[in-house]
């Protein structure tokens, strides 16, 4: 996971004096817009307010904060995408994408469309989660925000300004300074020390040499790795690497973070210790991300609103237990059967998803006191999936010695 550093390069589809697609044409319709949305909502073209530190009042995931599924004040957009093509193909750009007989016969001269009329929009403090299986289009799309990979149509809008539209110059300085993006496989620098490499990208934007220093410093101490600085990526494992990644991105306090699947080549368990990582920074920073995956779980796990991607298009928007409980069609159905299938298996009796084995010995469990687990509805709610309760959930509790369940804290309603 890495800030993208090198942000001094040209667009990949034309010079770097050259000036980007003109914006596609009010009229084109969209397939895939999220409900409810519109071309005139205000925060589609215009500036909303600035960034103010989010609240118990915006809807964030945190303690005390209202949850992703409940009803809360709306934050303002932060970024809009409007009907976005990208078309891998010569001179794409001719290429009428609001004709569809023009698109047809550009595949069948080998074109390959990526991205497909996609539309939806990103607002402050969310981590929008946009989730595909292989060759769906998510990473294409992602890449499309910054212009690292060069849209063909569509209008992408940061805070008001038309990112589509920027000069190589103007778009270098939105790379260096508004957003930071973070890649599967790390991207260190293996010549530069840990240190070295959370501090680049601010080396990159002209920080003076010990404001790099301290802010790479803060960014290690975040993620657990204040001691590593010194070291070099190749002693690093796996895990470590991605999390010098997440610092190096937070050191450089961009507005939005691009995550391109940072987990997925990952250990399960490091995998999850680092969902944990990503959560517990939220919770302190709210960060506005938008994070690529393939795994349902993941999704869940971390997601404010979800985005279901096929072939290319946006098939679904909506927060998790909406797409679970109402998929759009059978794909996303598909995708999201195992989910249903589980909360289905849970209903019937009140029960608890207690632990496979009991504790070794009397007085020494293998669950600590506080660590909770769900309790689930006997009755499943509307669309089949079961509704937990509110109030009543399960956790270890320790009485002279004796492993028992009592009364716990609240946890996720969708994934344990």
């Amino acid at each position: 996971m890495t800030a993208s550093p090198t942000g001094g390069t040209g667009r990949a589809g034309g010079g770097p004096g050259g000036r980007g697609p003109a914006p596609s044409r009010p009229g084109g319709g969209s397939g895939n817009r999220e409900p409810g949305s519109s071309r005139s909502d205000a925060g589609l073209g215009g500036r909303g307010p600035g960034p103010a530190r989010p609240d118990a009042t915006t809807g964030h995931r945190g303690r005390g904060r209202p949850g992703r599924d409940e009803a809360a004040t709306p934050s303002p957009v932060l970024l809009a995408v409007q009907d976005l093509w990208k078309i891998f193909a010569r001179r794409d750009k001719d290429i009428d994408v609001h004709d569809p007989e023009a698109v047809a016969r550009a595949e069948a001269r080998g074109a390959v469309v990526a991205v497909r009329e996609a539309s939806f929009r990103v607002r402050r403090g969310e981590i929008f989660v946009v989730m595909g299986l292989s060759g769906s289009g998510k990473s294409t799309l992602v890449r499309c925000l910054l212009r690292l990979v060069e849209p063909t149509a569509g209008r992408i809008l940061f805070d008001g300004e038309d990112v589509t539209a920027m000069y190589a110059r103007q778009l270098t300085a939105f790379r260096r300074t508004r957003v930071a993006m973070v890649f599967q496989h790390y991207g260190l620098l293996p010549h530069r020390t840990v240190l070295e490499n959370v501090a680049f990208g601010l080396r990159l934007r002209g920080e003076p040499r010990p404001v790099q220093v301290e802010r790479a410093r803060e960014a290690l101490a975040r993620v657990g790795l204040e001691k590593w600085a010194g070291r070099y990526p190749a002693a690093l494992s796996g895990g470590m690497r991605q999390r010098v990644g997440i610092a190096r991105a937070l050191a450089r306090d961009a507005d939005l973070l691009l995550m391109d699947e940072p987990f997925s080549g990952l250990d399960p368990l490091i995998r999850r210790e680092l969902q944990d990582e990503l959560l517990r920074l939220q919770e302190e920073l709210h960060k506005t991300i938008v994070f690529i995956t393939h795994d349902l779980q993941e999704a869940l796990r971390l997601g404010d609103r979800l985005a279901i991607m096929r072939a290319g298009r946006i098939v679904q928007v909506g927060r998790p237990r909406e797409i679970i409980q109402a998929p759009a069609d059978d794909y996303v159905r598909r995708f999201v059967r195992d989910v249903r299938e589980a909360a289905a298996l849970a209903a019937g009796p009140l029960r608890a998803a207690v632990p496979d084995t009991l504790p070794a010995a009397a007085g020494e469990p293998r669950w600590a006191a506080g660590e909770s687990f769900r309790a689930v509805a006997a009755e499943p709610a509307a669309g089949g999936l079961a509704e937990p309760l509110a109030d009543t959930l399960l956790s270890p509790t320790l009485e002279a010695g004796k492993a028992g369940w009592g009364p716990g804290r609240r946890g996720s309603d969708l994934v344990p």
